[in-house]
């Protein structure tokens, strides 16, 4: 029965966009995936799956590098805080320097004066599709001698906070040399958590409301060091060698108001965790051309090392010092990691085929001291994908239609999970006139579950209740469909769109009754299944036609359902927001963003997203930026958490982080380039498992 609904859901959604279809570029005759020539006059250009952007040559002039760019589009946002940029539409991004991934530092390192344009995926390629909901790709010129280095560093005054990087590139012929070092560092002392935990058990009733202080932190490191080799229409070879260096930690004290019916005890604890790894990463690449038409390529990562995380937490009643829970968790995993893939592209007179395979696999070999006491096992995943998809044009219509074959294997010590699913994605694109454009899209794929998910693990959280993983879980399988509106000129970038996701088998966190510890368990279960649909509505307003004042707004009204294994119905509507103004002016820039949170639904529990109140500033001058700026305006950092009333316990959570309130941060970065850097058209881009902590 639910194969038939499939095909009979996937049979109406290729009725509806054989009825809805969009255009790449203005009236060529040849289908063609890029359109190589863009007018300098058009700054935006829609595709099938992407929108391609040009920067006018006072944009050029006032960016530091390619990455102050990438912020003016309207579907990219710039994290001040993280000083990343980010997609409106959340997910993952990845971003690329001519088809080669690329870090921030990387992005930063090309000169605006380099970049030629912009593509902006938002339906990614099949060879990205799995690996992220959105690419952003930086087209860029290329000589043969150059080299550029900088150094940048932000700090707040008031609080544990620094963001530091620097990089350098030297091209000299063929060969290109690239360093990069990055630091992120947060110290924050006053972290404030109020967590009630509300539920009967075994007649009676049961209250725990937790208040808590916590200092806590982490420090990141990444160093790369890259090597190239380009001969034009022949080869392209790259090493690149990637060290992480994560450590974090927190330590919490705090009292409890704990009841037991009308037994009323006042309790202290302490929380303390942390963890830290140490990631060498290296990564193979080559490509070769065959021929005017083919290129075939190969890529292989690969990393060895090992996560320790402890957790210690205990819990007692005031007076007495009588224990009420002991929590002493300690968990050393030695994890491997290897991705390899093998694609060949083929320009036909009618479009390109683009084919190819990836096979990734991740060991972890898990030491735990926990509740249950000591365990030593081992965890495989192991994930092959084959893809093939065609893309072309005719007249105003462009298409892109895919097709692959997933196969998930996973294996515990409990449990083995072996399955083999049809991944098709079909694209259809119809250009109603040269600045307005209908797009739609329809995919299905499956989502393996993440490490913590599956994780024999067991924590104290309070008394009575602990935290599980599932071993047992089976991939999700998720049917998305999006039909897009775009329209651009020289005051308007807007971007409509409808989209409706049908997630079978939905991973759900959820409470549990716990047999063995006589309490209730938050542990994962596959649900029935989920929906999600609402409107997408972006977009960037410019008054004056300029950037001398920009808005950009997002507006999603969404609305969201989970159905659990016991036929729950869990019900959410929200209404997602963001906004940002920004004005530039010769060498200074302002912008102020802030949104409301909302409430969305994350298995059977509902979460606020972060709060933005923030301003910055920046004044250029010949090499140098100097930048301030004020974060969380008026307010700390929060986030909210609460169960449904479909749960056995009544969870709520709201955590501040006092440090960041009115945060005051100020900035100095140096950019120097000479010459352009050689890059080159990567066509396979992967990265192995995150590290499993839980």
């Amino acid at each position: 029965m639910k194969k038939t609904i499939y095909t009979i859901l996937f049979l109406c959604s290729a009725f509806m966009f054989s009825q809805e279809k969009k255009n790449d570029t203005v009236d060529a005759v040849v289908p063609k995936e890029i359109q190589e020539v863009i007018l300098k006059s058009q700054r935006k250009k829609q595709f099938a799956d992407k929108a391609v952007y040009t920067f006018d040559k006072e944009a050029l002039d006032r960016a530091r590098y390619a990455k102050d760019l990438l912020s003016t589009l309207p579907e990219l946002q710039l994290n001040p805080v993280e000083n990343t940029i980010t997609s409106t539409k959340g997910g993952t991004t990845l971003f690329l320097i001519n088809g080669i991934e690329a870090t921030d530092m990387q992005i930063r390192s090309v000169a605006p004066t380099e970049v030629v344009k912009v593509e902006y995926y938002d339906i990614p390629p099949a060879r990205w599709a799995t690996r992220a909901d959105t690419v952003v790709n930086i087209l860029t010129k290329s000589t043969e001698t150059g080299y550029v280095f900088g150094a940048d560093v932000s700090t707040a005054l008031n609080t544990g906070f620094v963001n530091g990087s620097a990089y350098a590139n030297y091209t000299k012929g063929k060969n290109n040399f690239g360093l990069e070092y990055s630091l992120n560092v947060r110290d924050y002392d006053d972290r404030r958590v109020n967590s009630i935990y509300d539920y009967q058990l075994n007649g009676k009733h049961y209250r725990s409301d937790e208040n808590r202080k916590d200092h806590f932190g982490y420090t990141f490191q990444n160093v790369a060091l890259r090597y190239t080799r380009l001969v034009p229409d022949d080869y392209a070879f790259q090493a690149k060698l990637n060290m992480d260096i994560f450590s974090r930690f927190s330590k919490g004290v705090g009292q409890s108001a704990f009841t037991e019916d009308n037994l009323k005890e006042e309790h202290s604890m302490f929380k303390n965790n942390g963890s830290d790894y140490v990631i060498p990463k290296l990564d193979l690449y080559y490509s070769k051309k065959m021929g005017e038409k083919d290129e075939l390529s190969i890529n292989i990562v690969g990393s060895h090392y090992t996560t320790n995380t402890t957790e210690t937490a205990k819990e007692w009643i005031v007076g007495s010092g009588l224990s009420v829970y002991d929590n002493d968790m300690v968990l050393k995993a030695k994890q491997t990691s290897l991705v390899g893939e093998l694609a060949h592209v083929h320009d036909f007179t009618a479009g390109k085929l683009s084919s190819g395979y990836r096979i990734s696999r991740s060991s972890i070999s898990n030491d735990l001291n926990n509740l249950s006491g000591s365990s030593q096992y081992s965890v495989n995943y192991l994930e092959q994908y084959f893809y093939t998809e065609f893309s072309g044009k005719v007249n105003k219509f462009s298409y892109r239609i895919g097709a692959g074959l997933t196969n998930i294997h996973n294996k515990s010590a409990e449990n083995t999970f072996d399955e083999w699913t049809f991944t098709p994605k079909v694209i259809l694109a119809y250009q109603i006139k040269g600045n307005q454009n209908l797009r739609f899209t329809a995919s299905y794929n499956p989502v393996s579950p993440w490490s913590n998910a599956l994780s024999s693990n067991v924590v104290q959280l309070a008394p009575n209740i602990v935290q599980r993983g599932n071993p047992f879980l089976k991939s999700q399988q998720v049917f998305s469909n999006n039909l897009n509106y775009s329209f651009n000129n020289k005051y308007f970038d807007f971007n409509a769109g409808l989209f409706y996701r049908y997630t079978n088998r939905v991973i759900n966190q959820y409470y549990v009754q716990d047999e063995v510890l006589n309490g209730y368990a938050l542990t994962y279960e596959n649900g029935k299944n989920a929906q999600r649909y609402g409107v997408q509505l972006t977009g960037s307003y410019k008054p004056f036609g300029n950037s001398l004042l920009v808005i950009k707004a997002v507006i999603t009204p969404t609305s969201e359902t989970v159905r659990t294994s016991k036929e729950a119905l869990i019900k959410n509507n929200y209404l997602g927001n963001y906004f940002s103004l920004s004005s530039e002016y010769k060498s200074f820039s302002v912008q102020y963003q802030f949104n409301i949170p909302v409430y969305s639904l994350s298995g059977a529990f509902l979460n606020t997203n972060e709060n933005q109140n923030n301003i910055f500033l920046s004044y250029k001058h010949k090499n140098w930026t100097f930048s301030t700026g004020m974060y969380w305006i008026g307010m700390p950092s929060e986030y909210k958490t609460k169960s449904l009333p479909e749960s056995l316990v009544d969870y709520k959570v709201h955590t501040q982080i006092m440090n960041n309130k009115s945060m005051f941060v100020v900035g100095l970065s140096y950019d120097f380039s000479k010459g352009k850097k050689t890059e080159i058209q990567r066509k396979l881009n992967n990265e192995t498992a995150p590290a499993a902590t839980f």
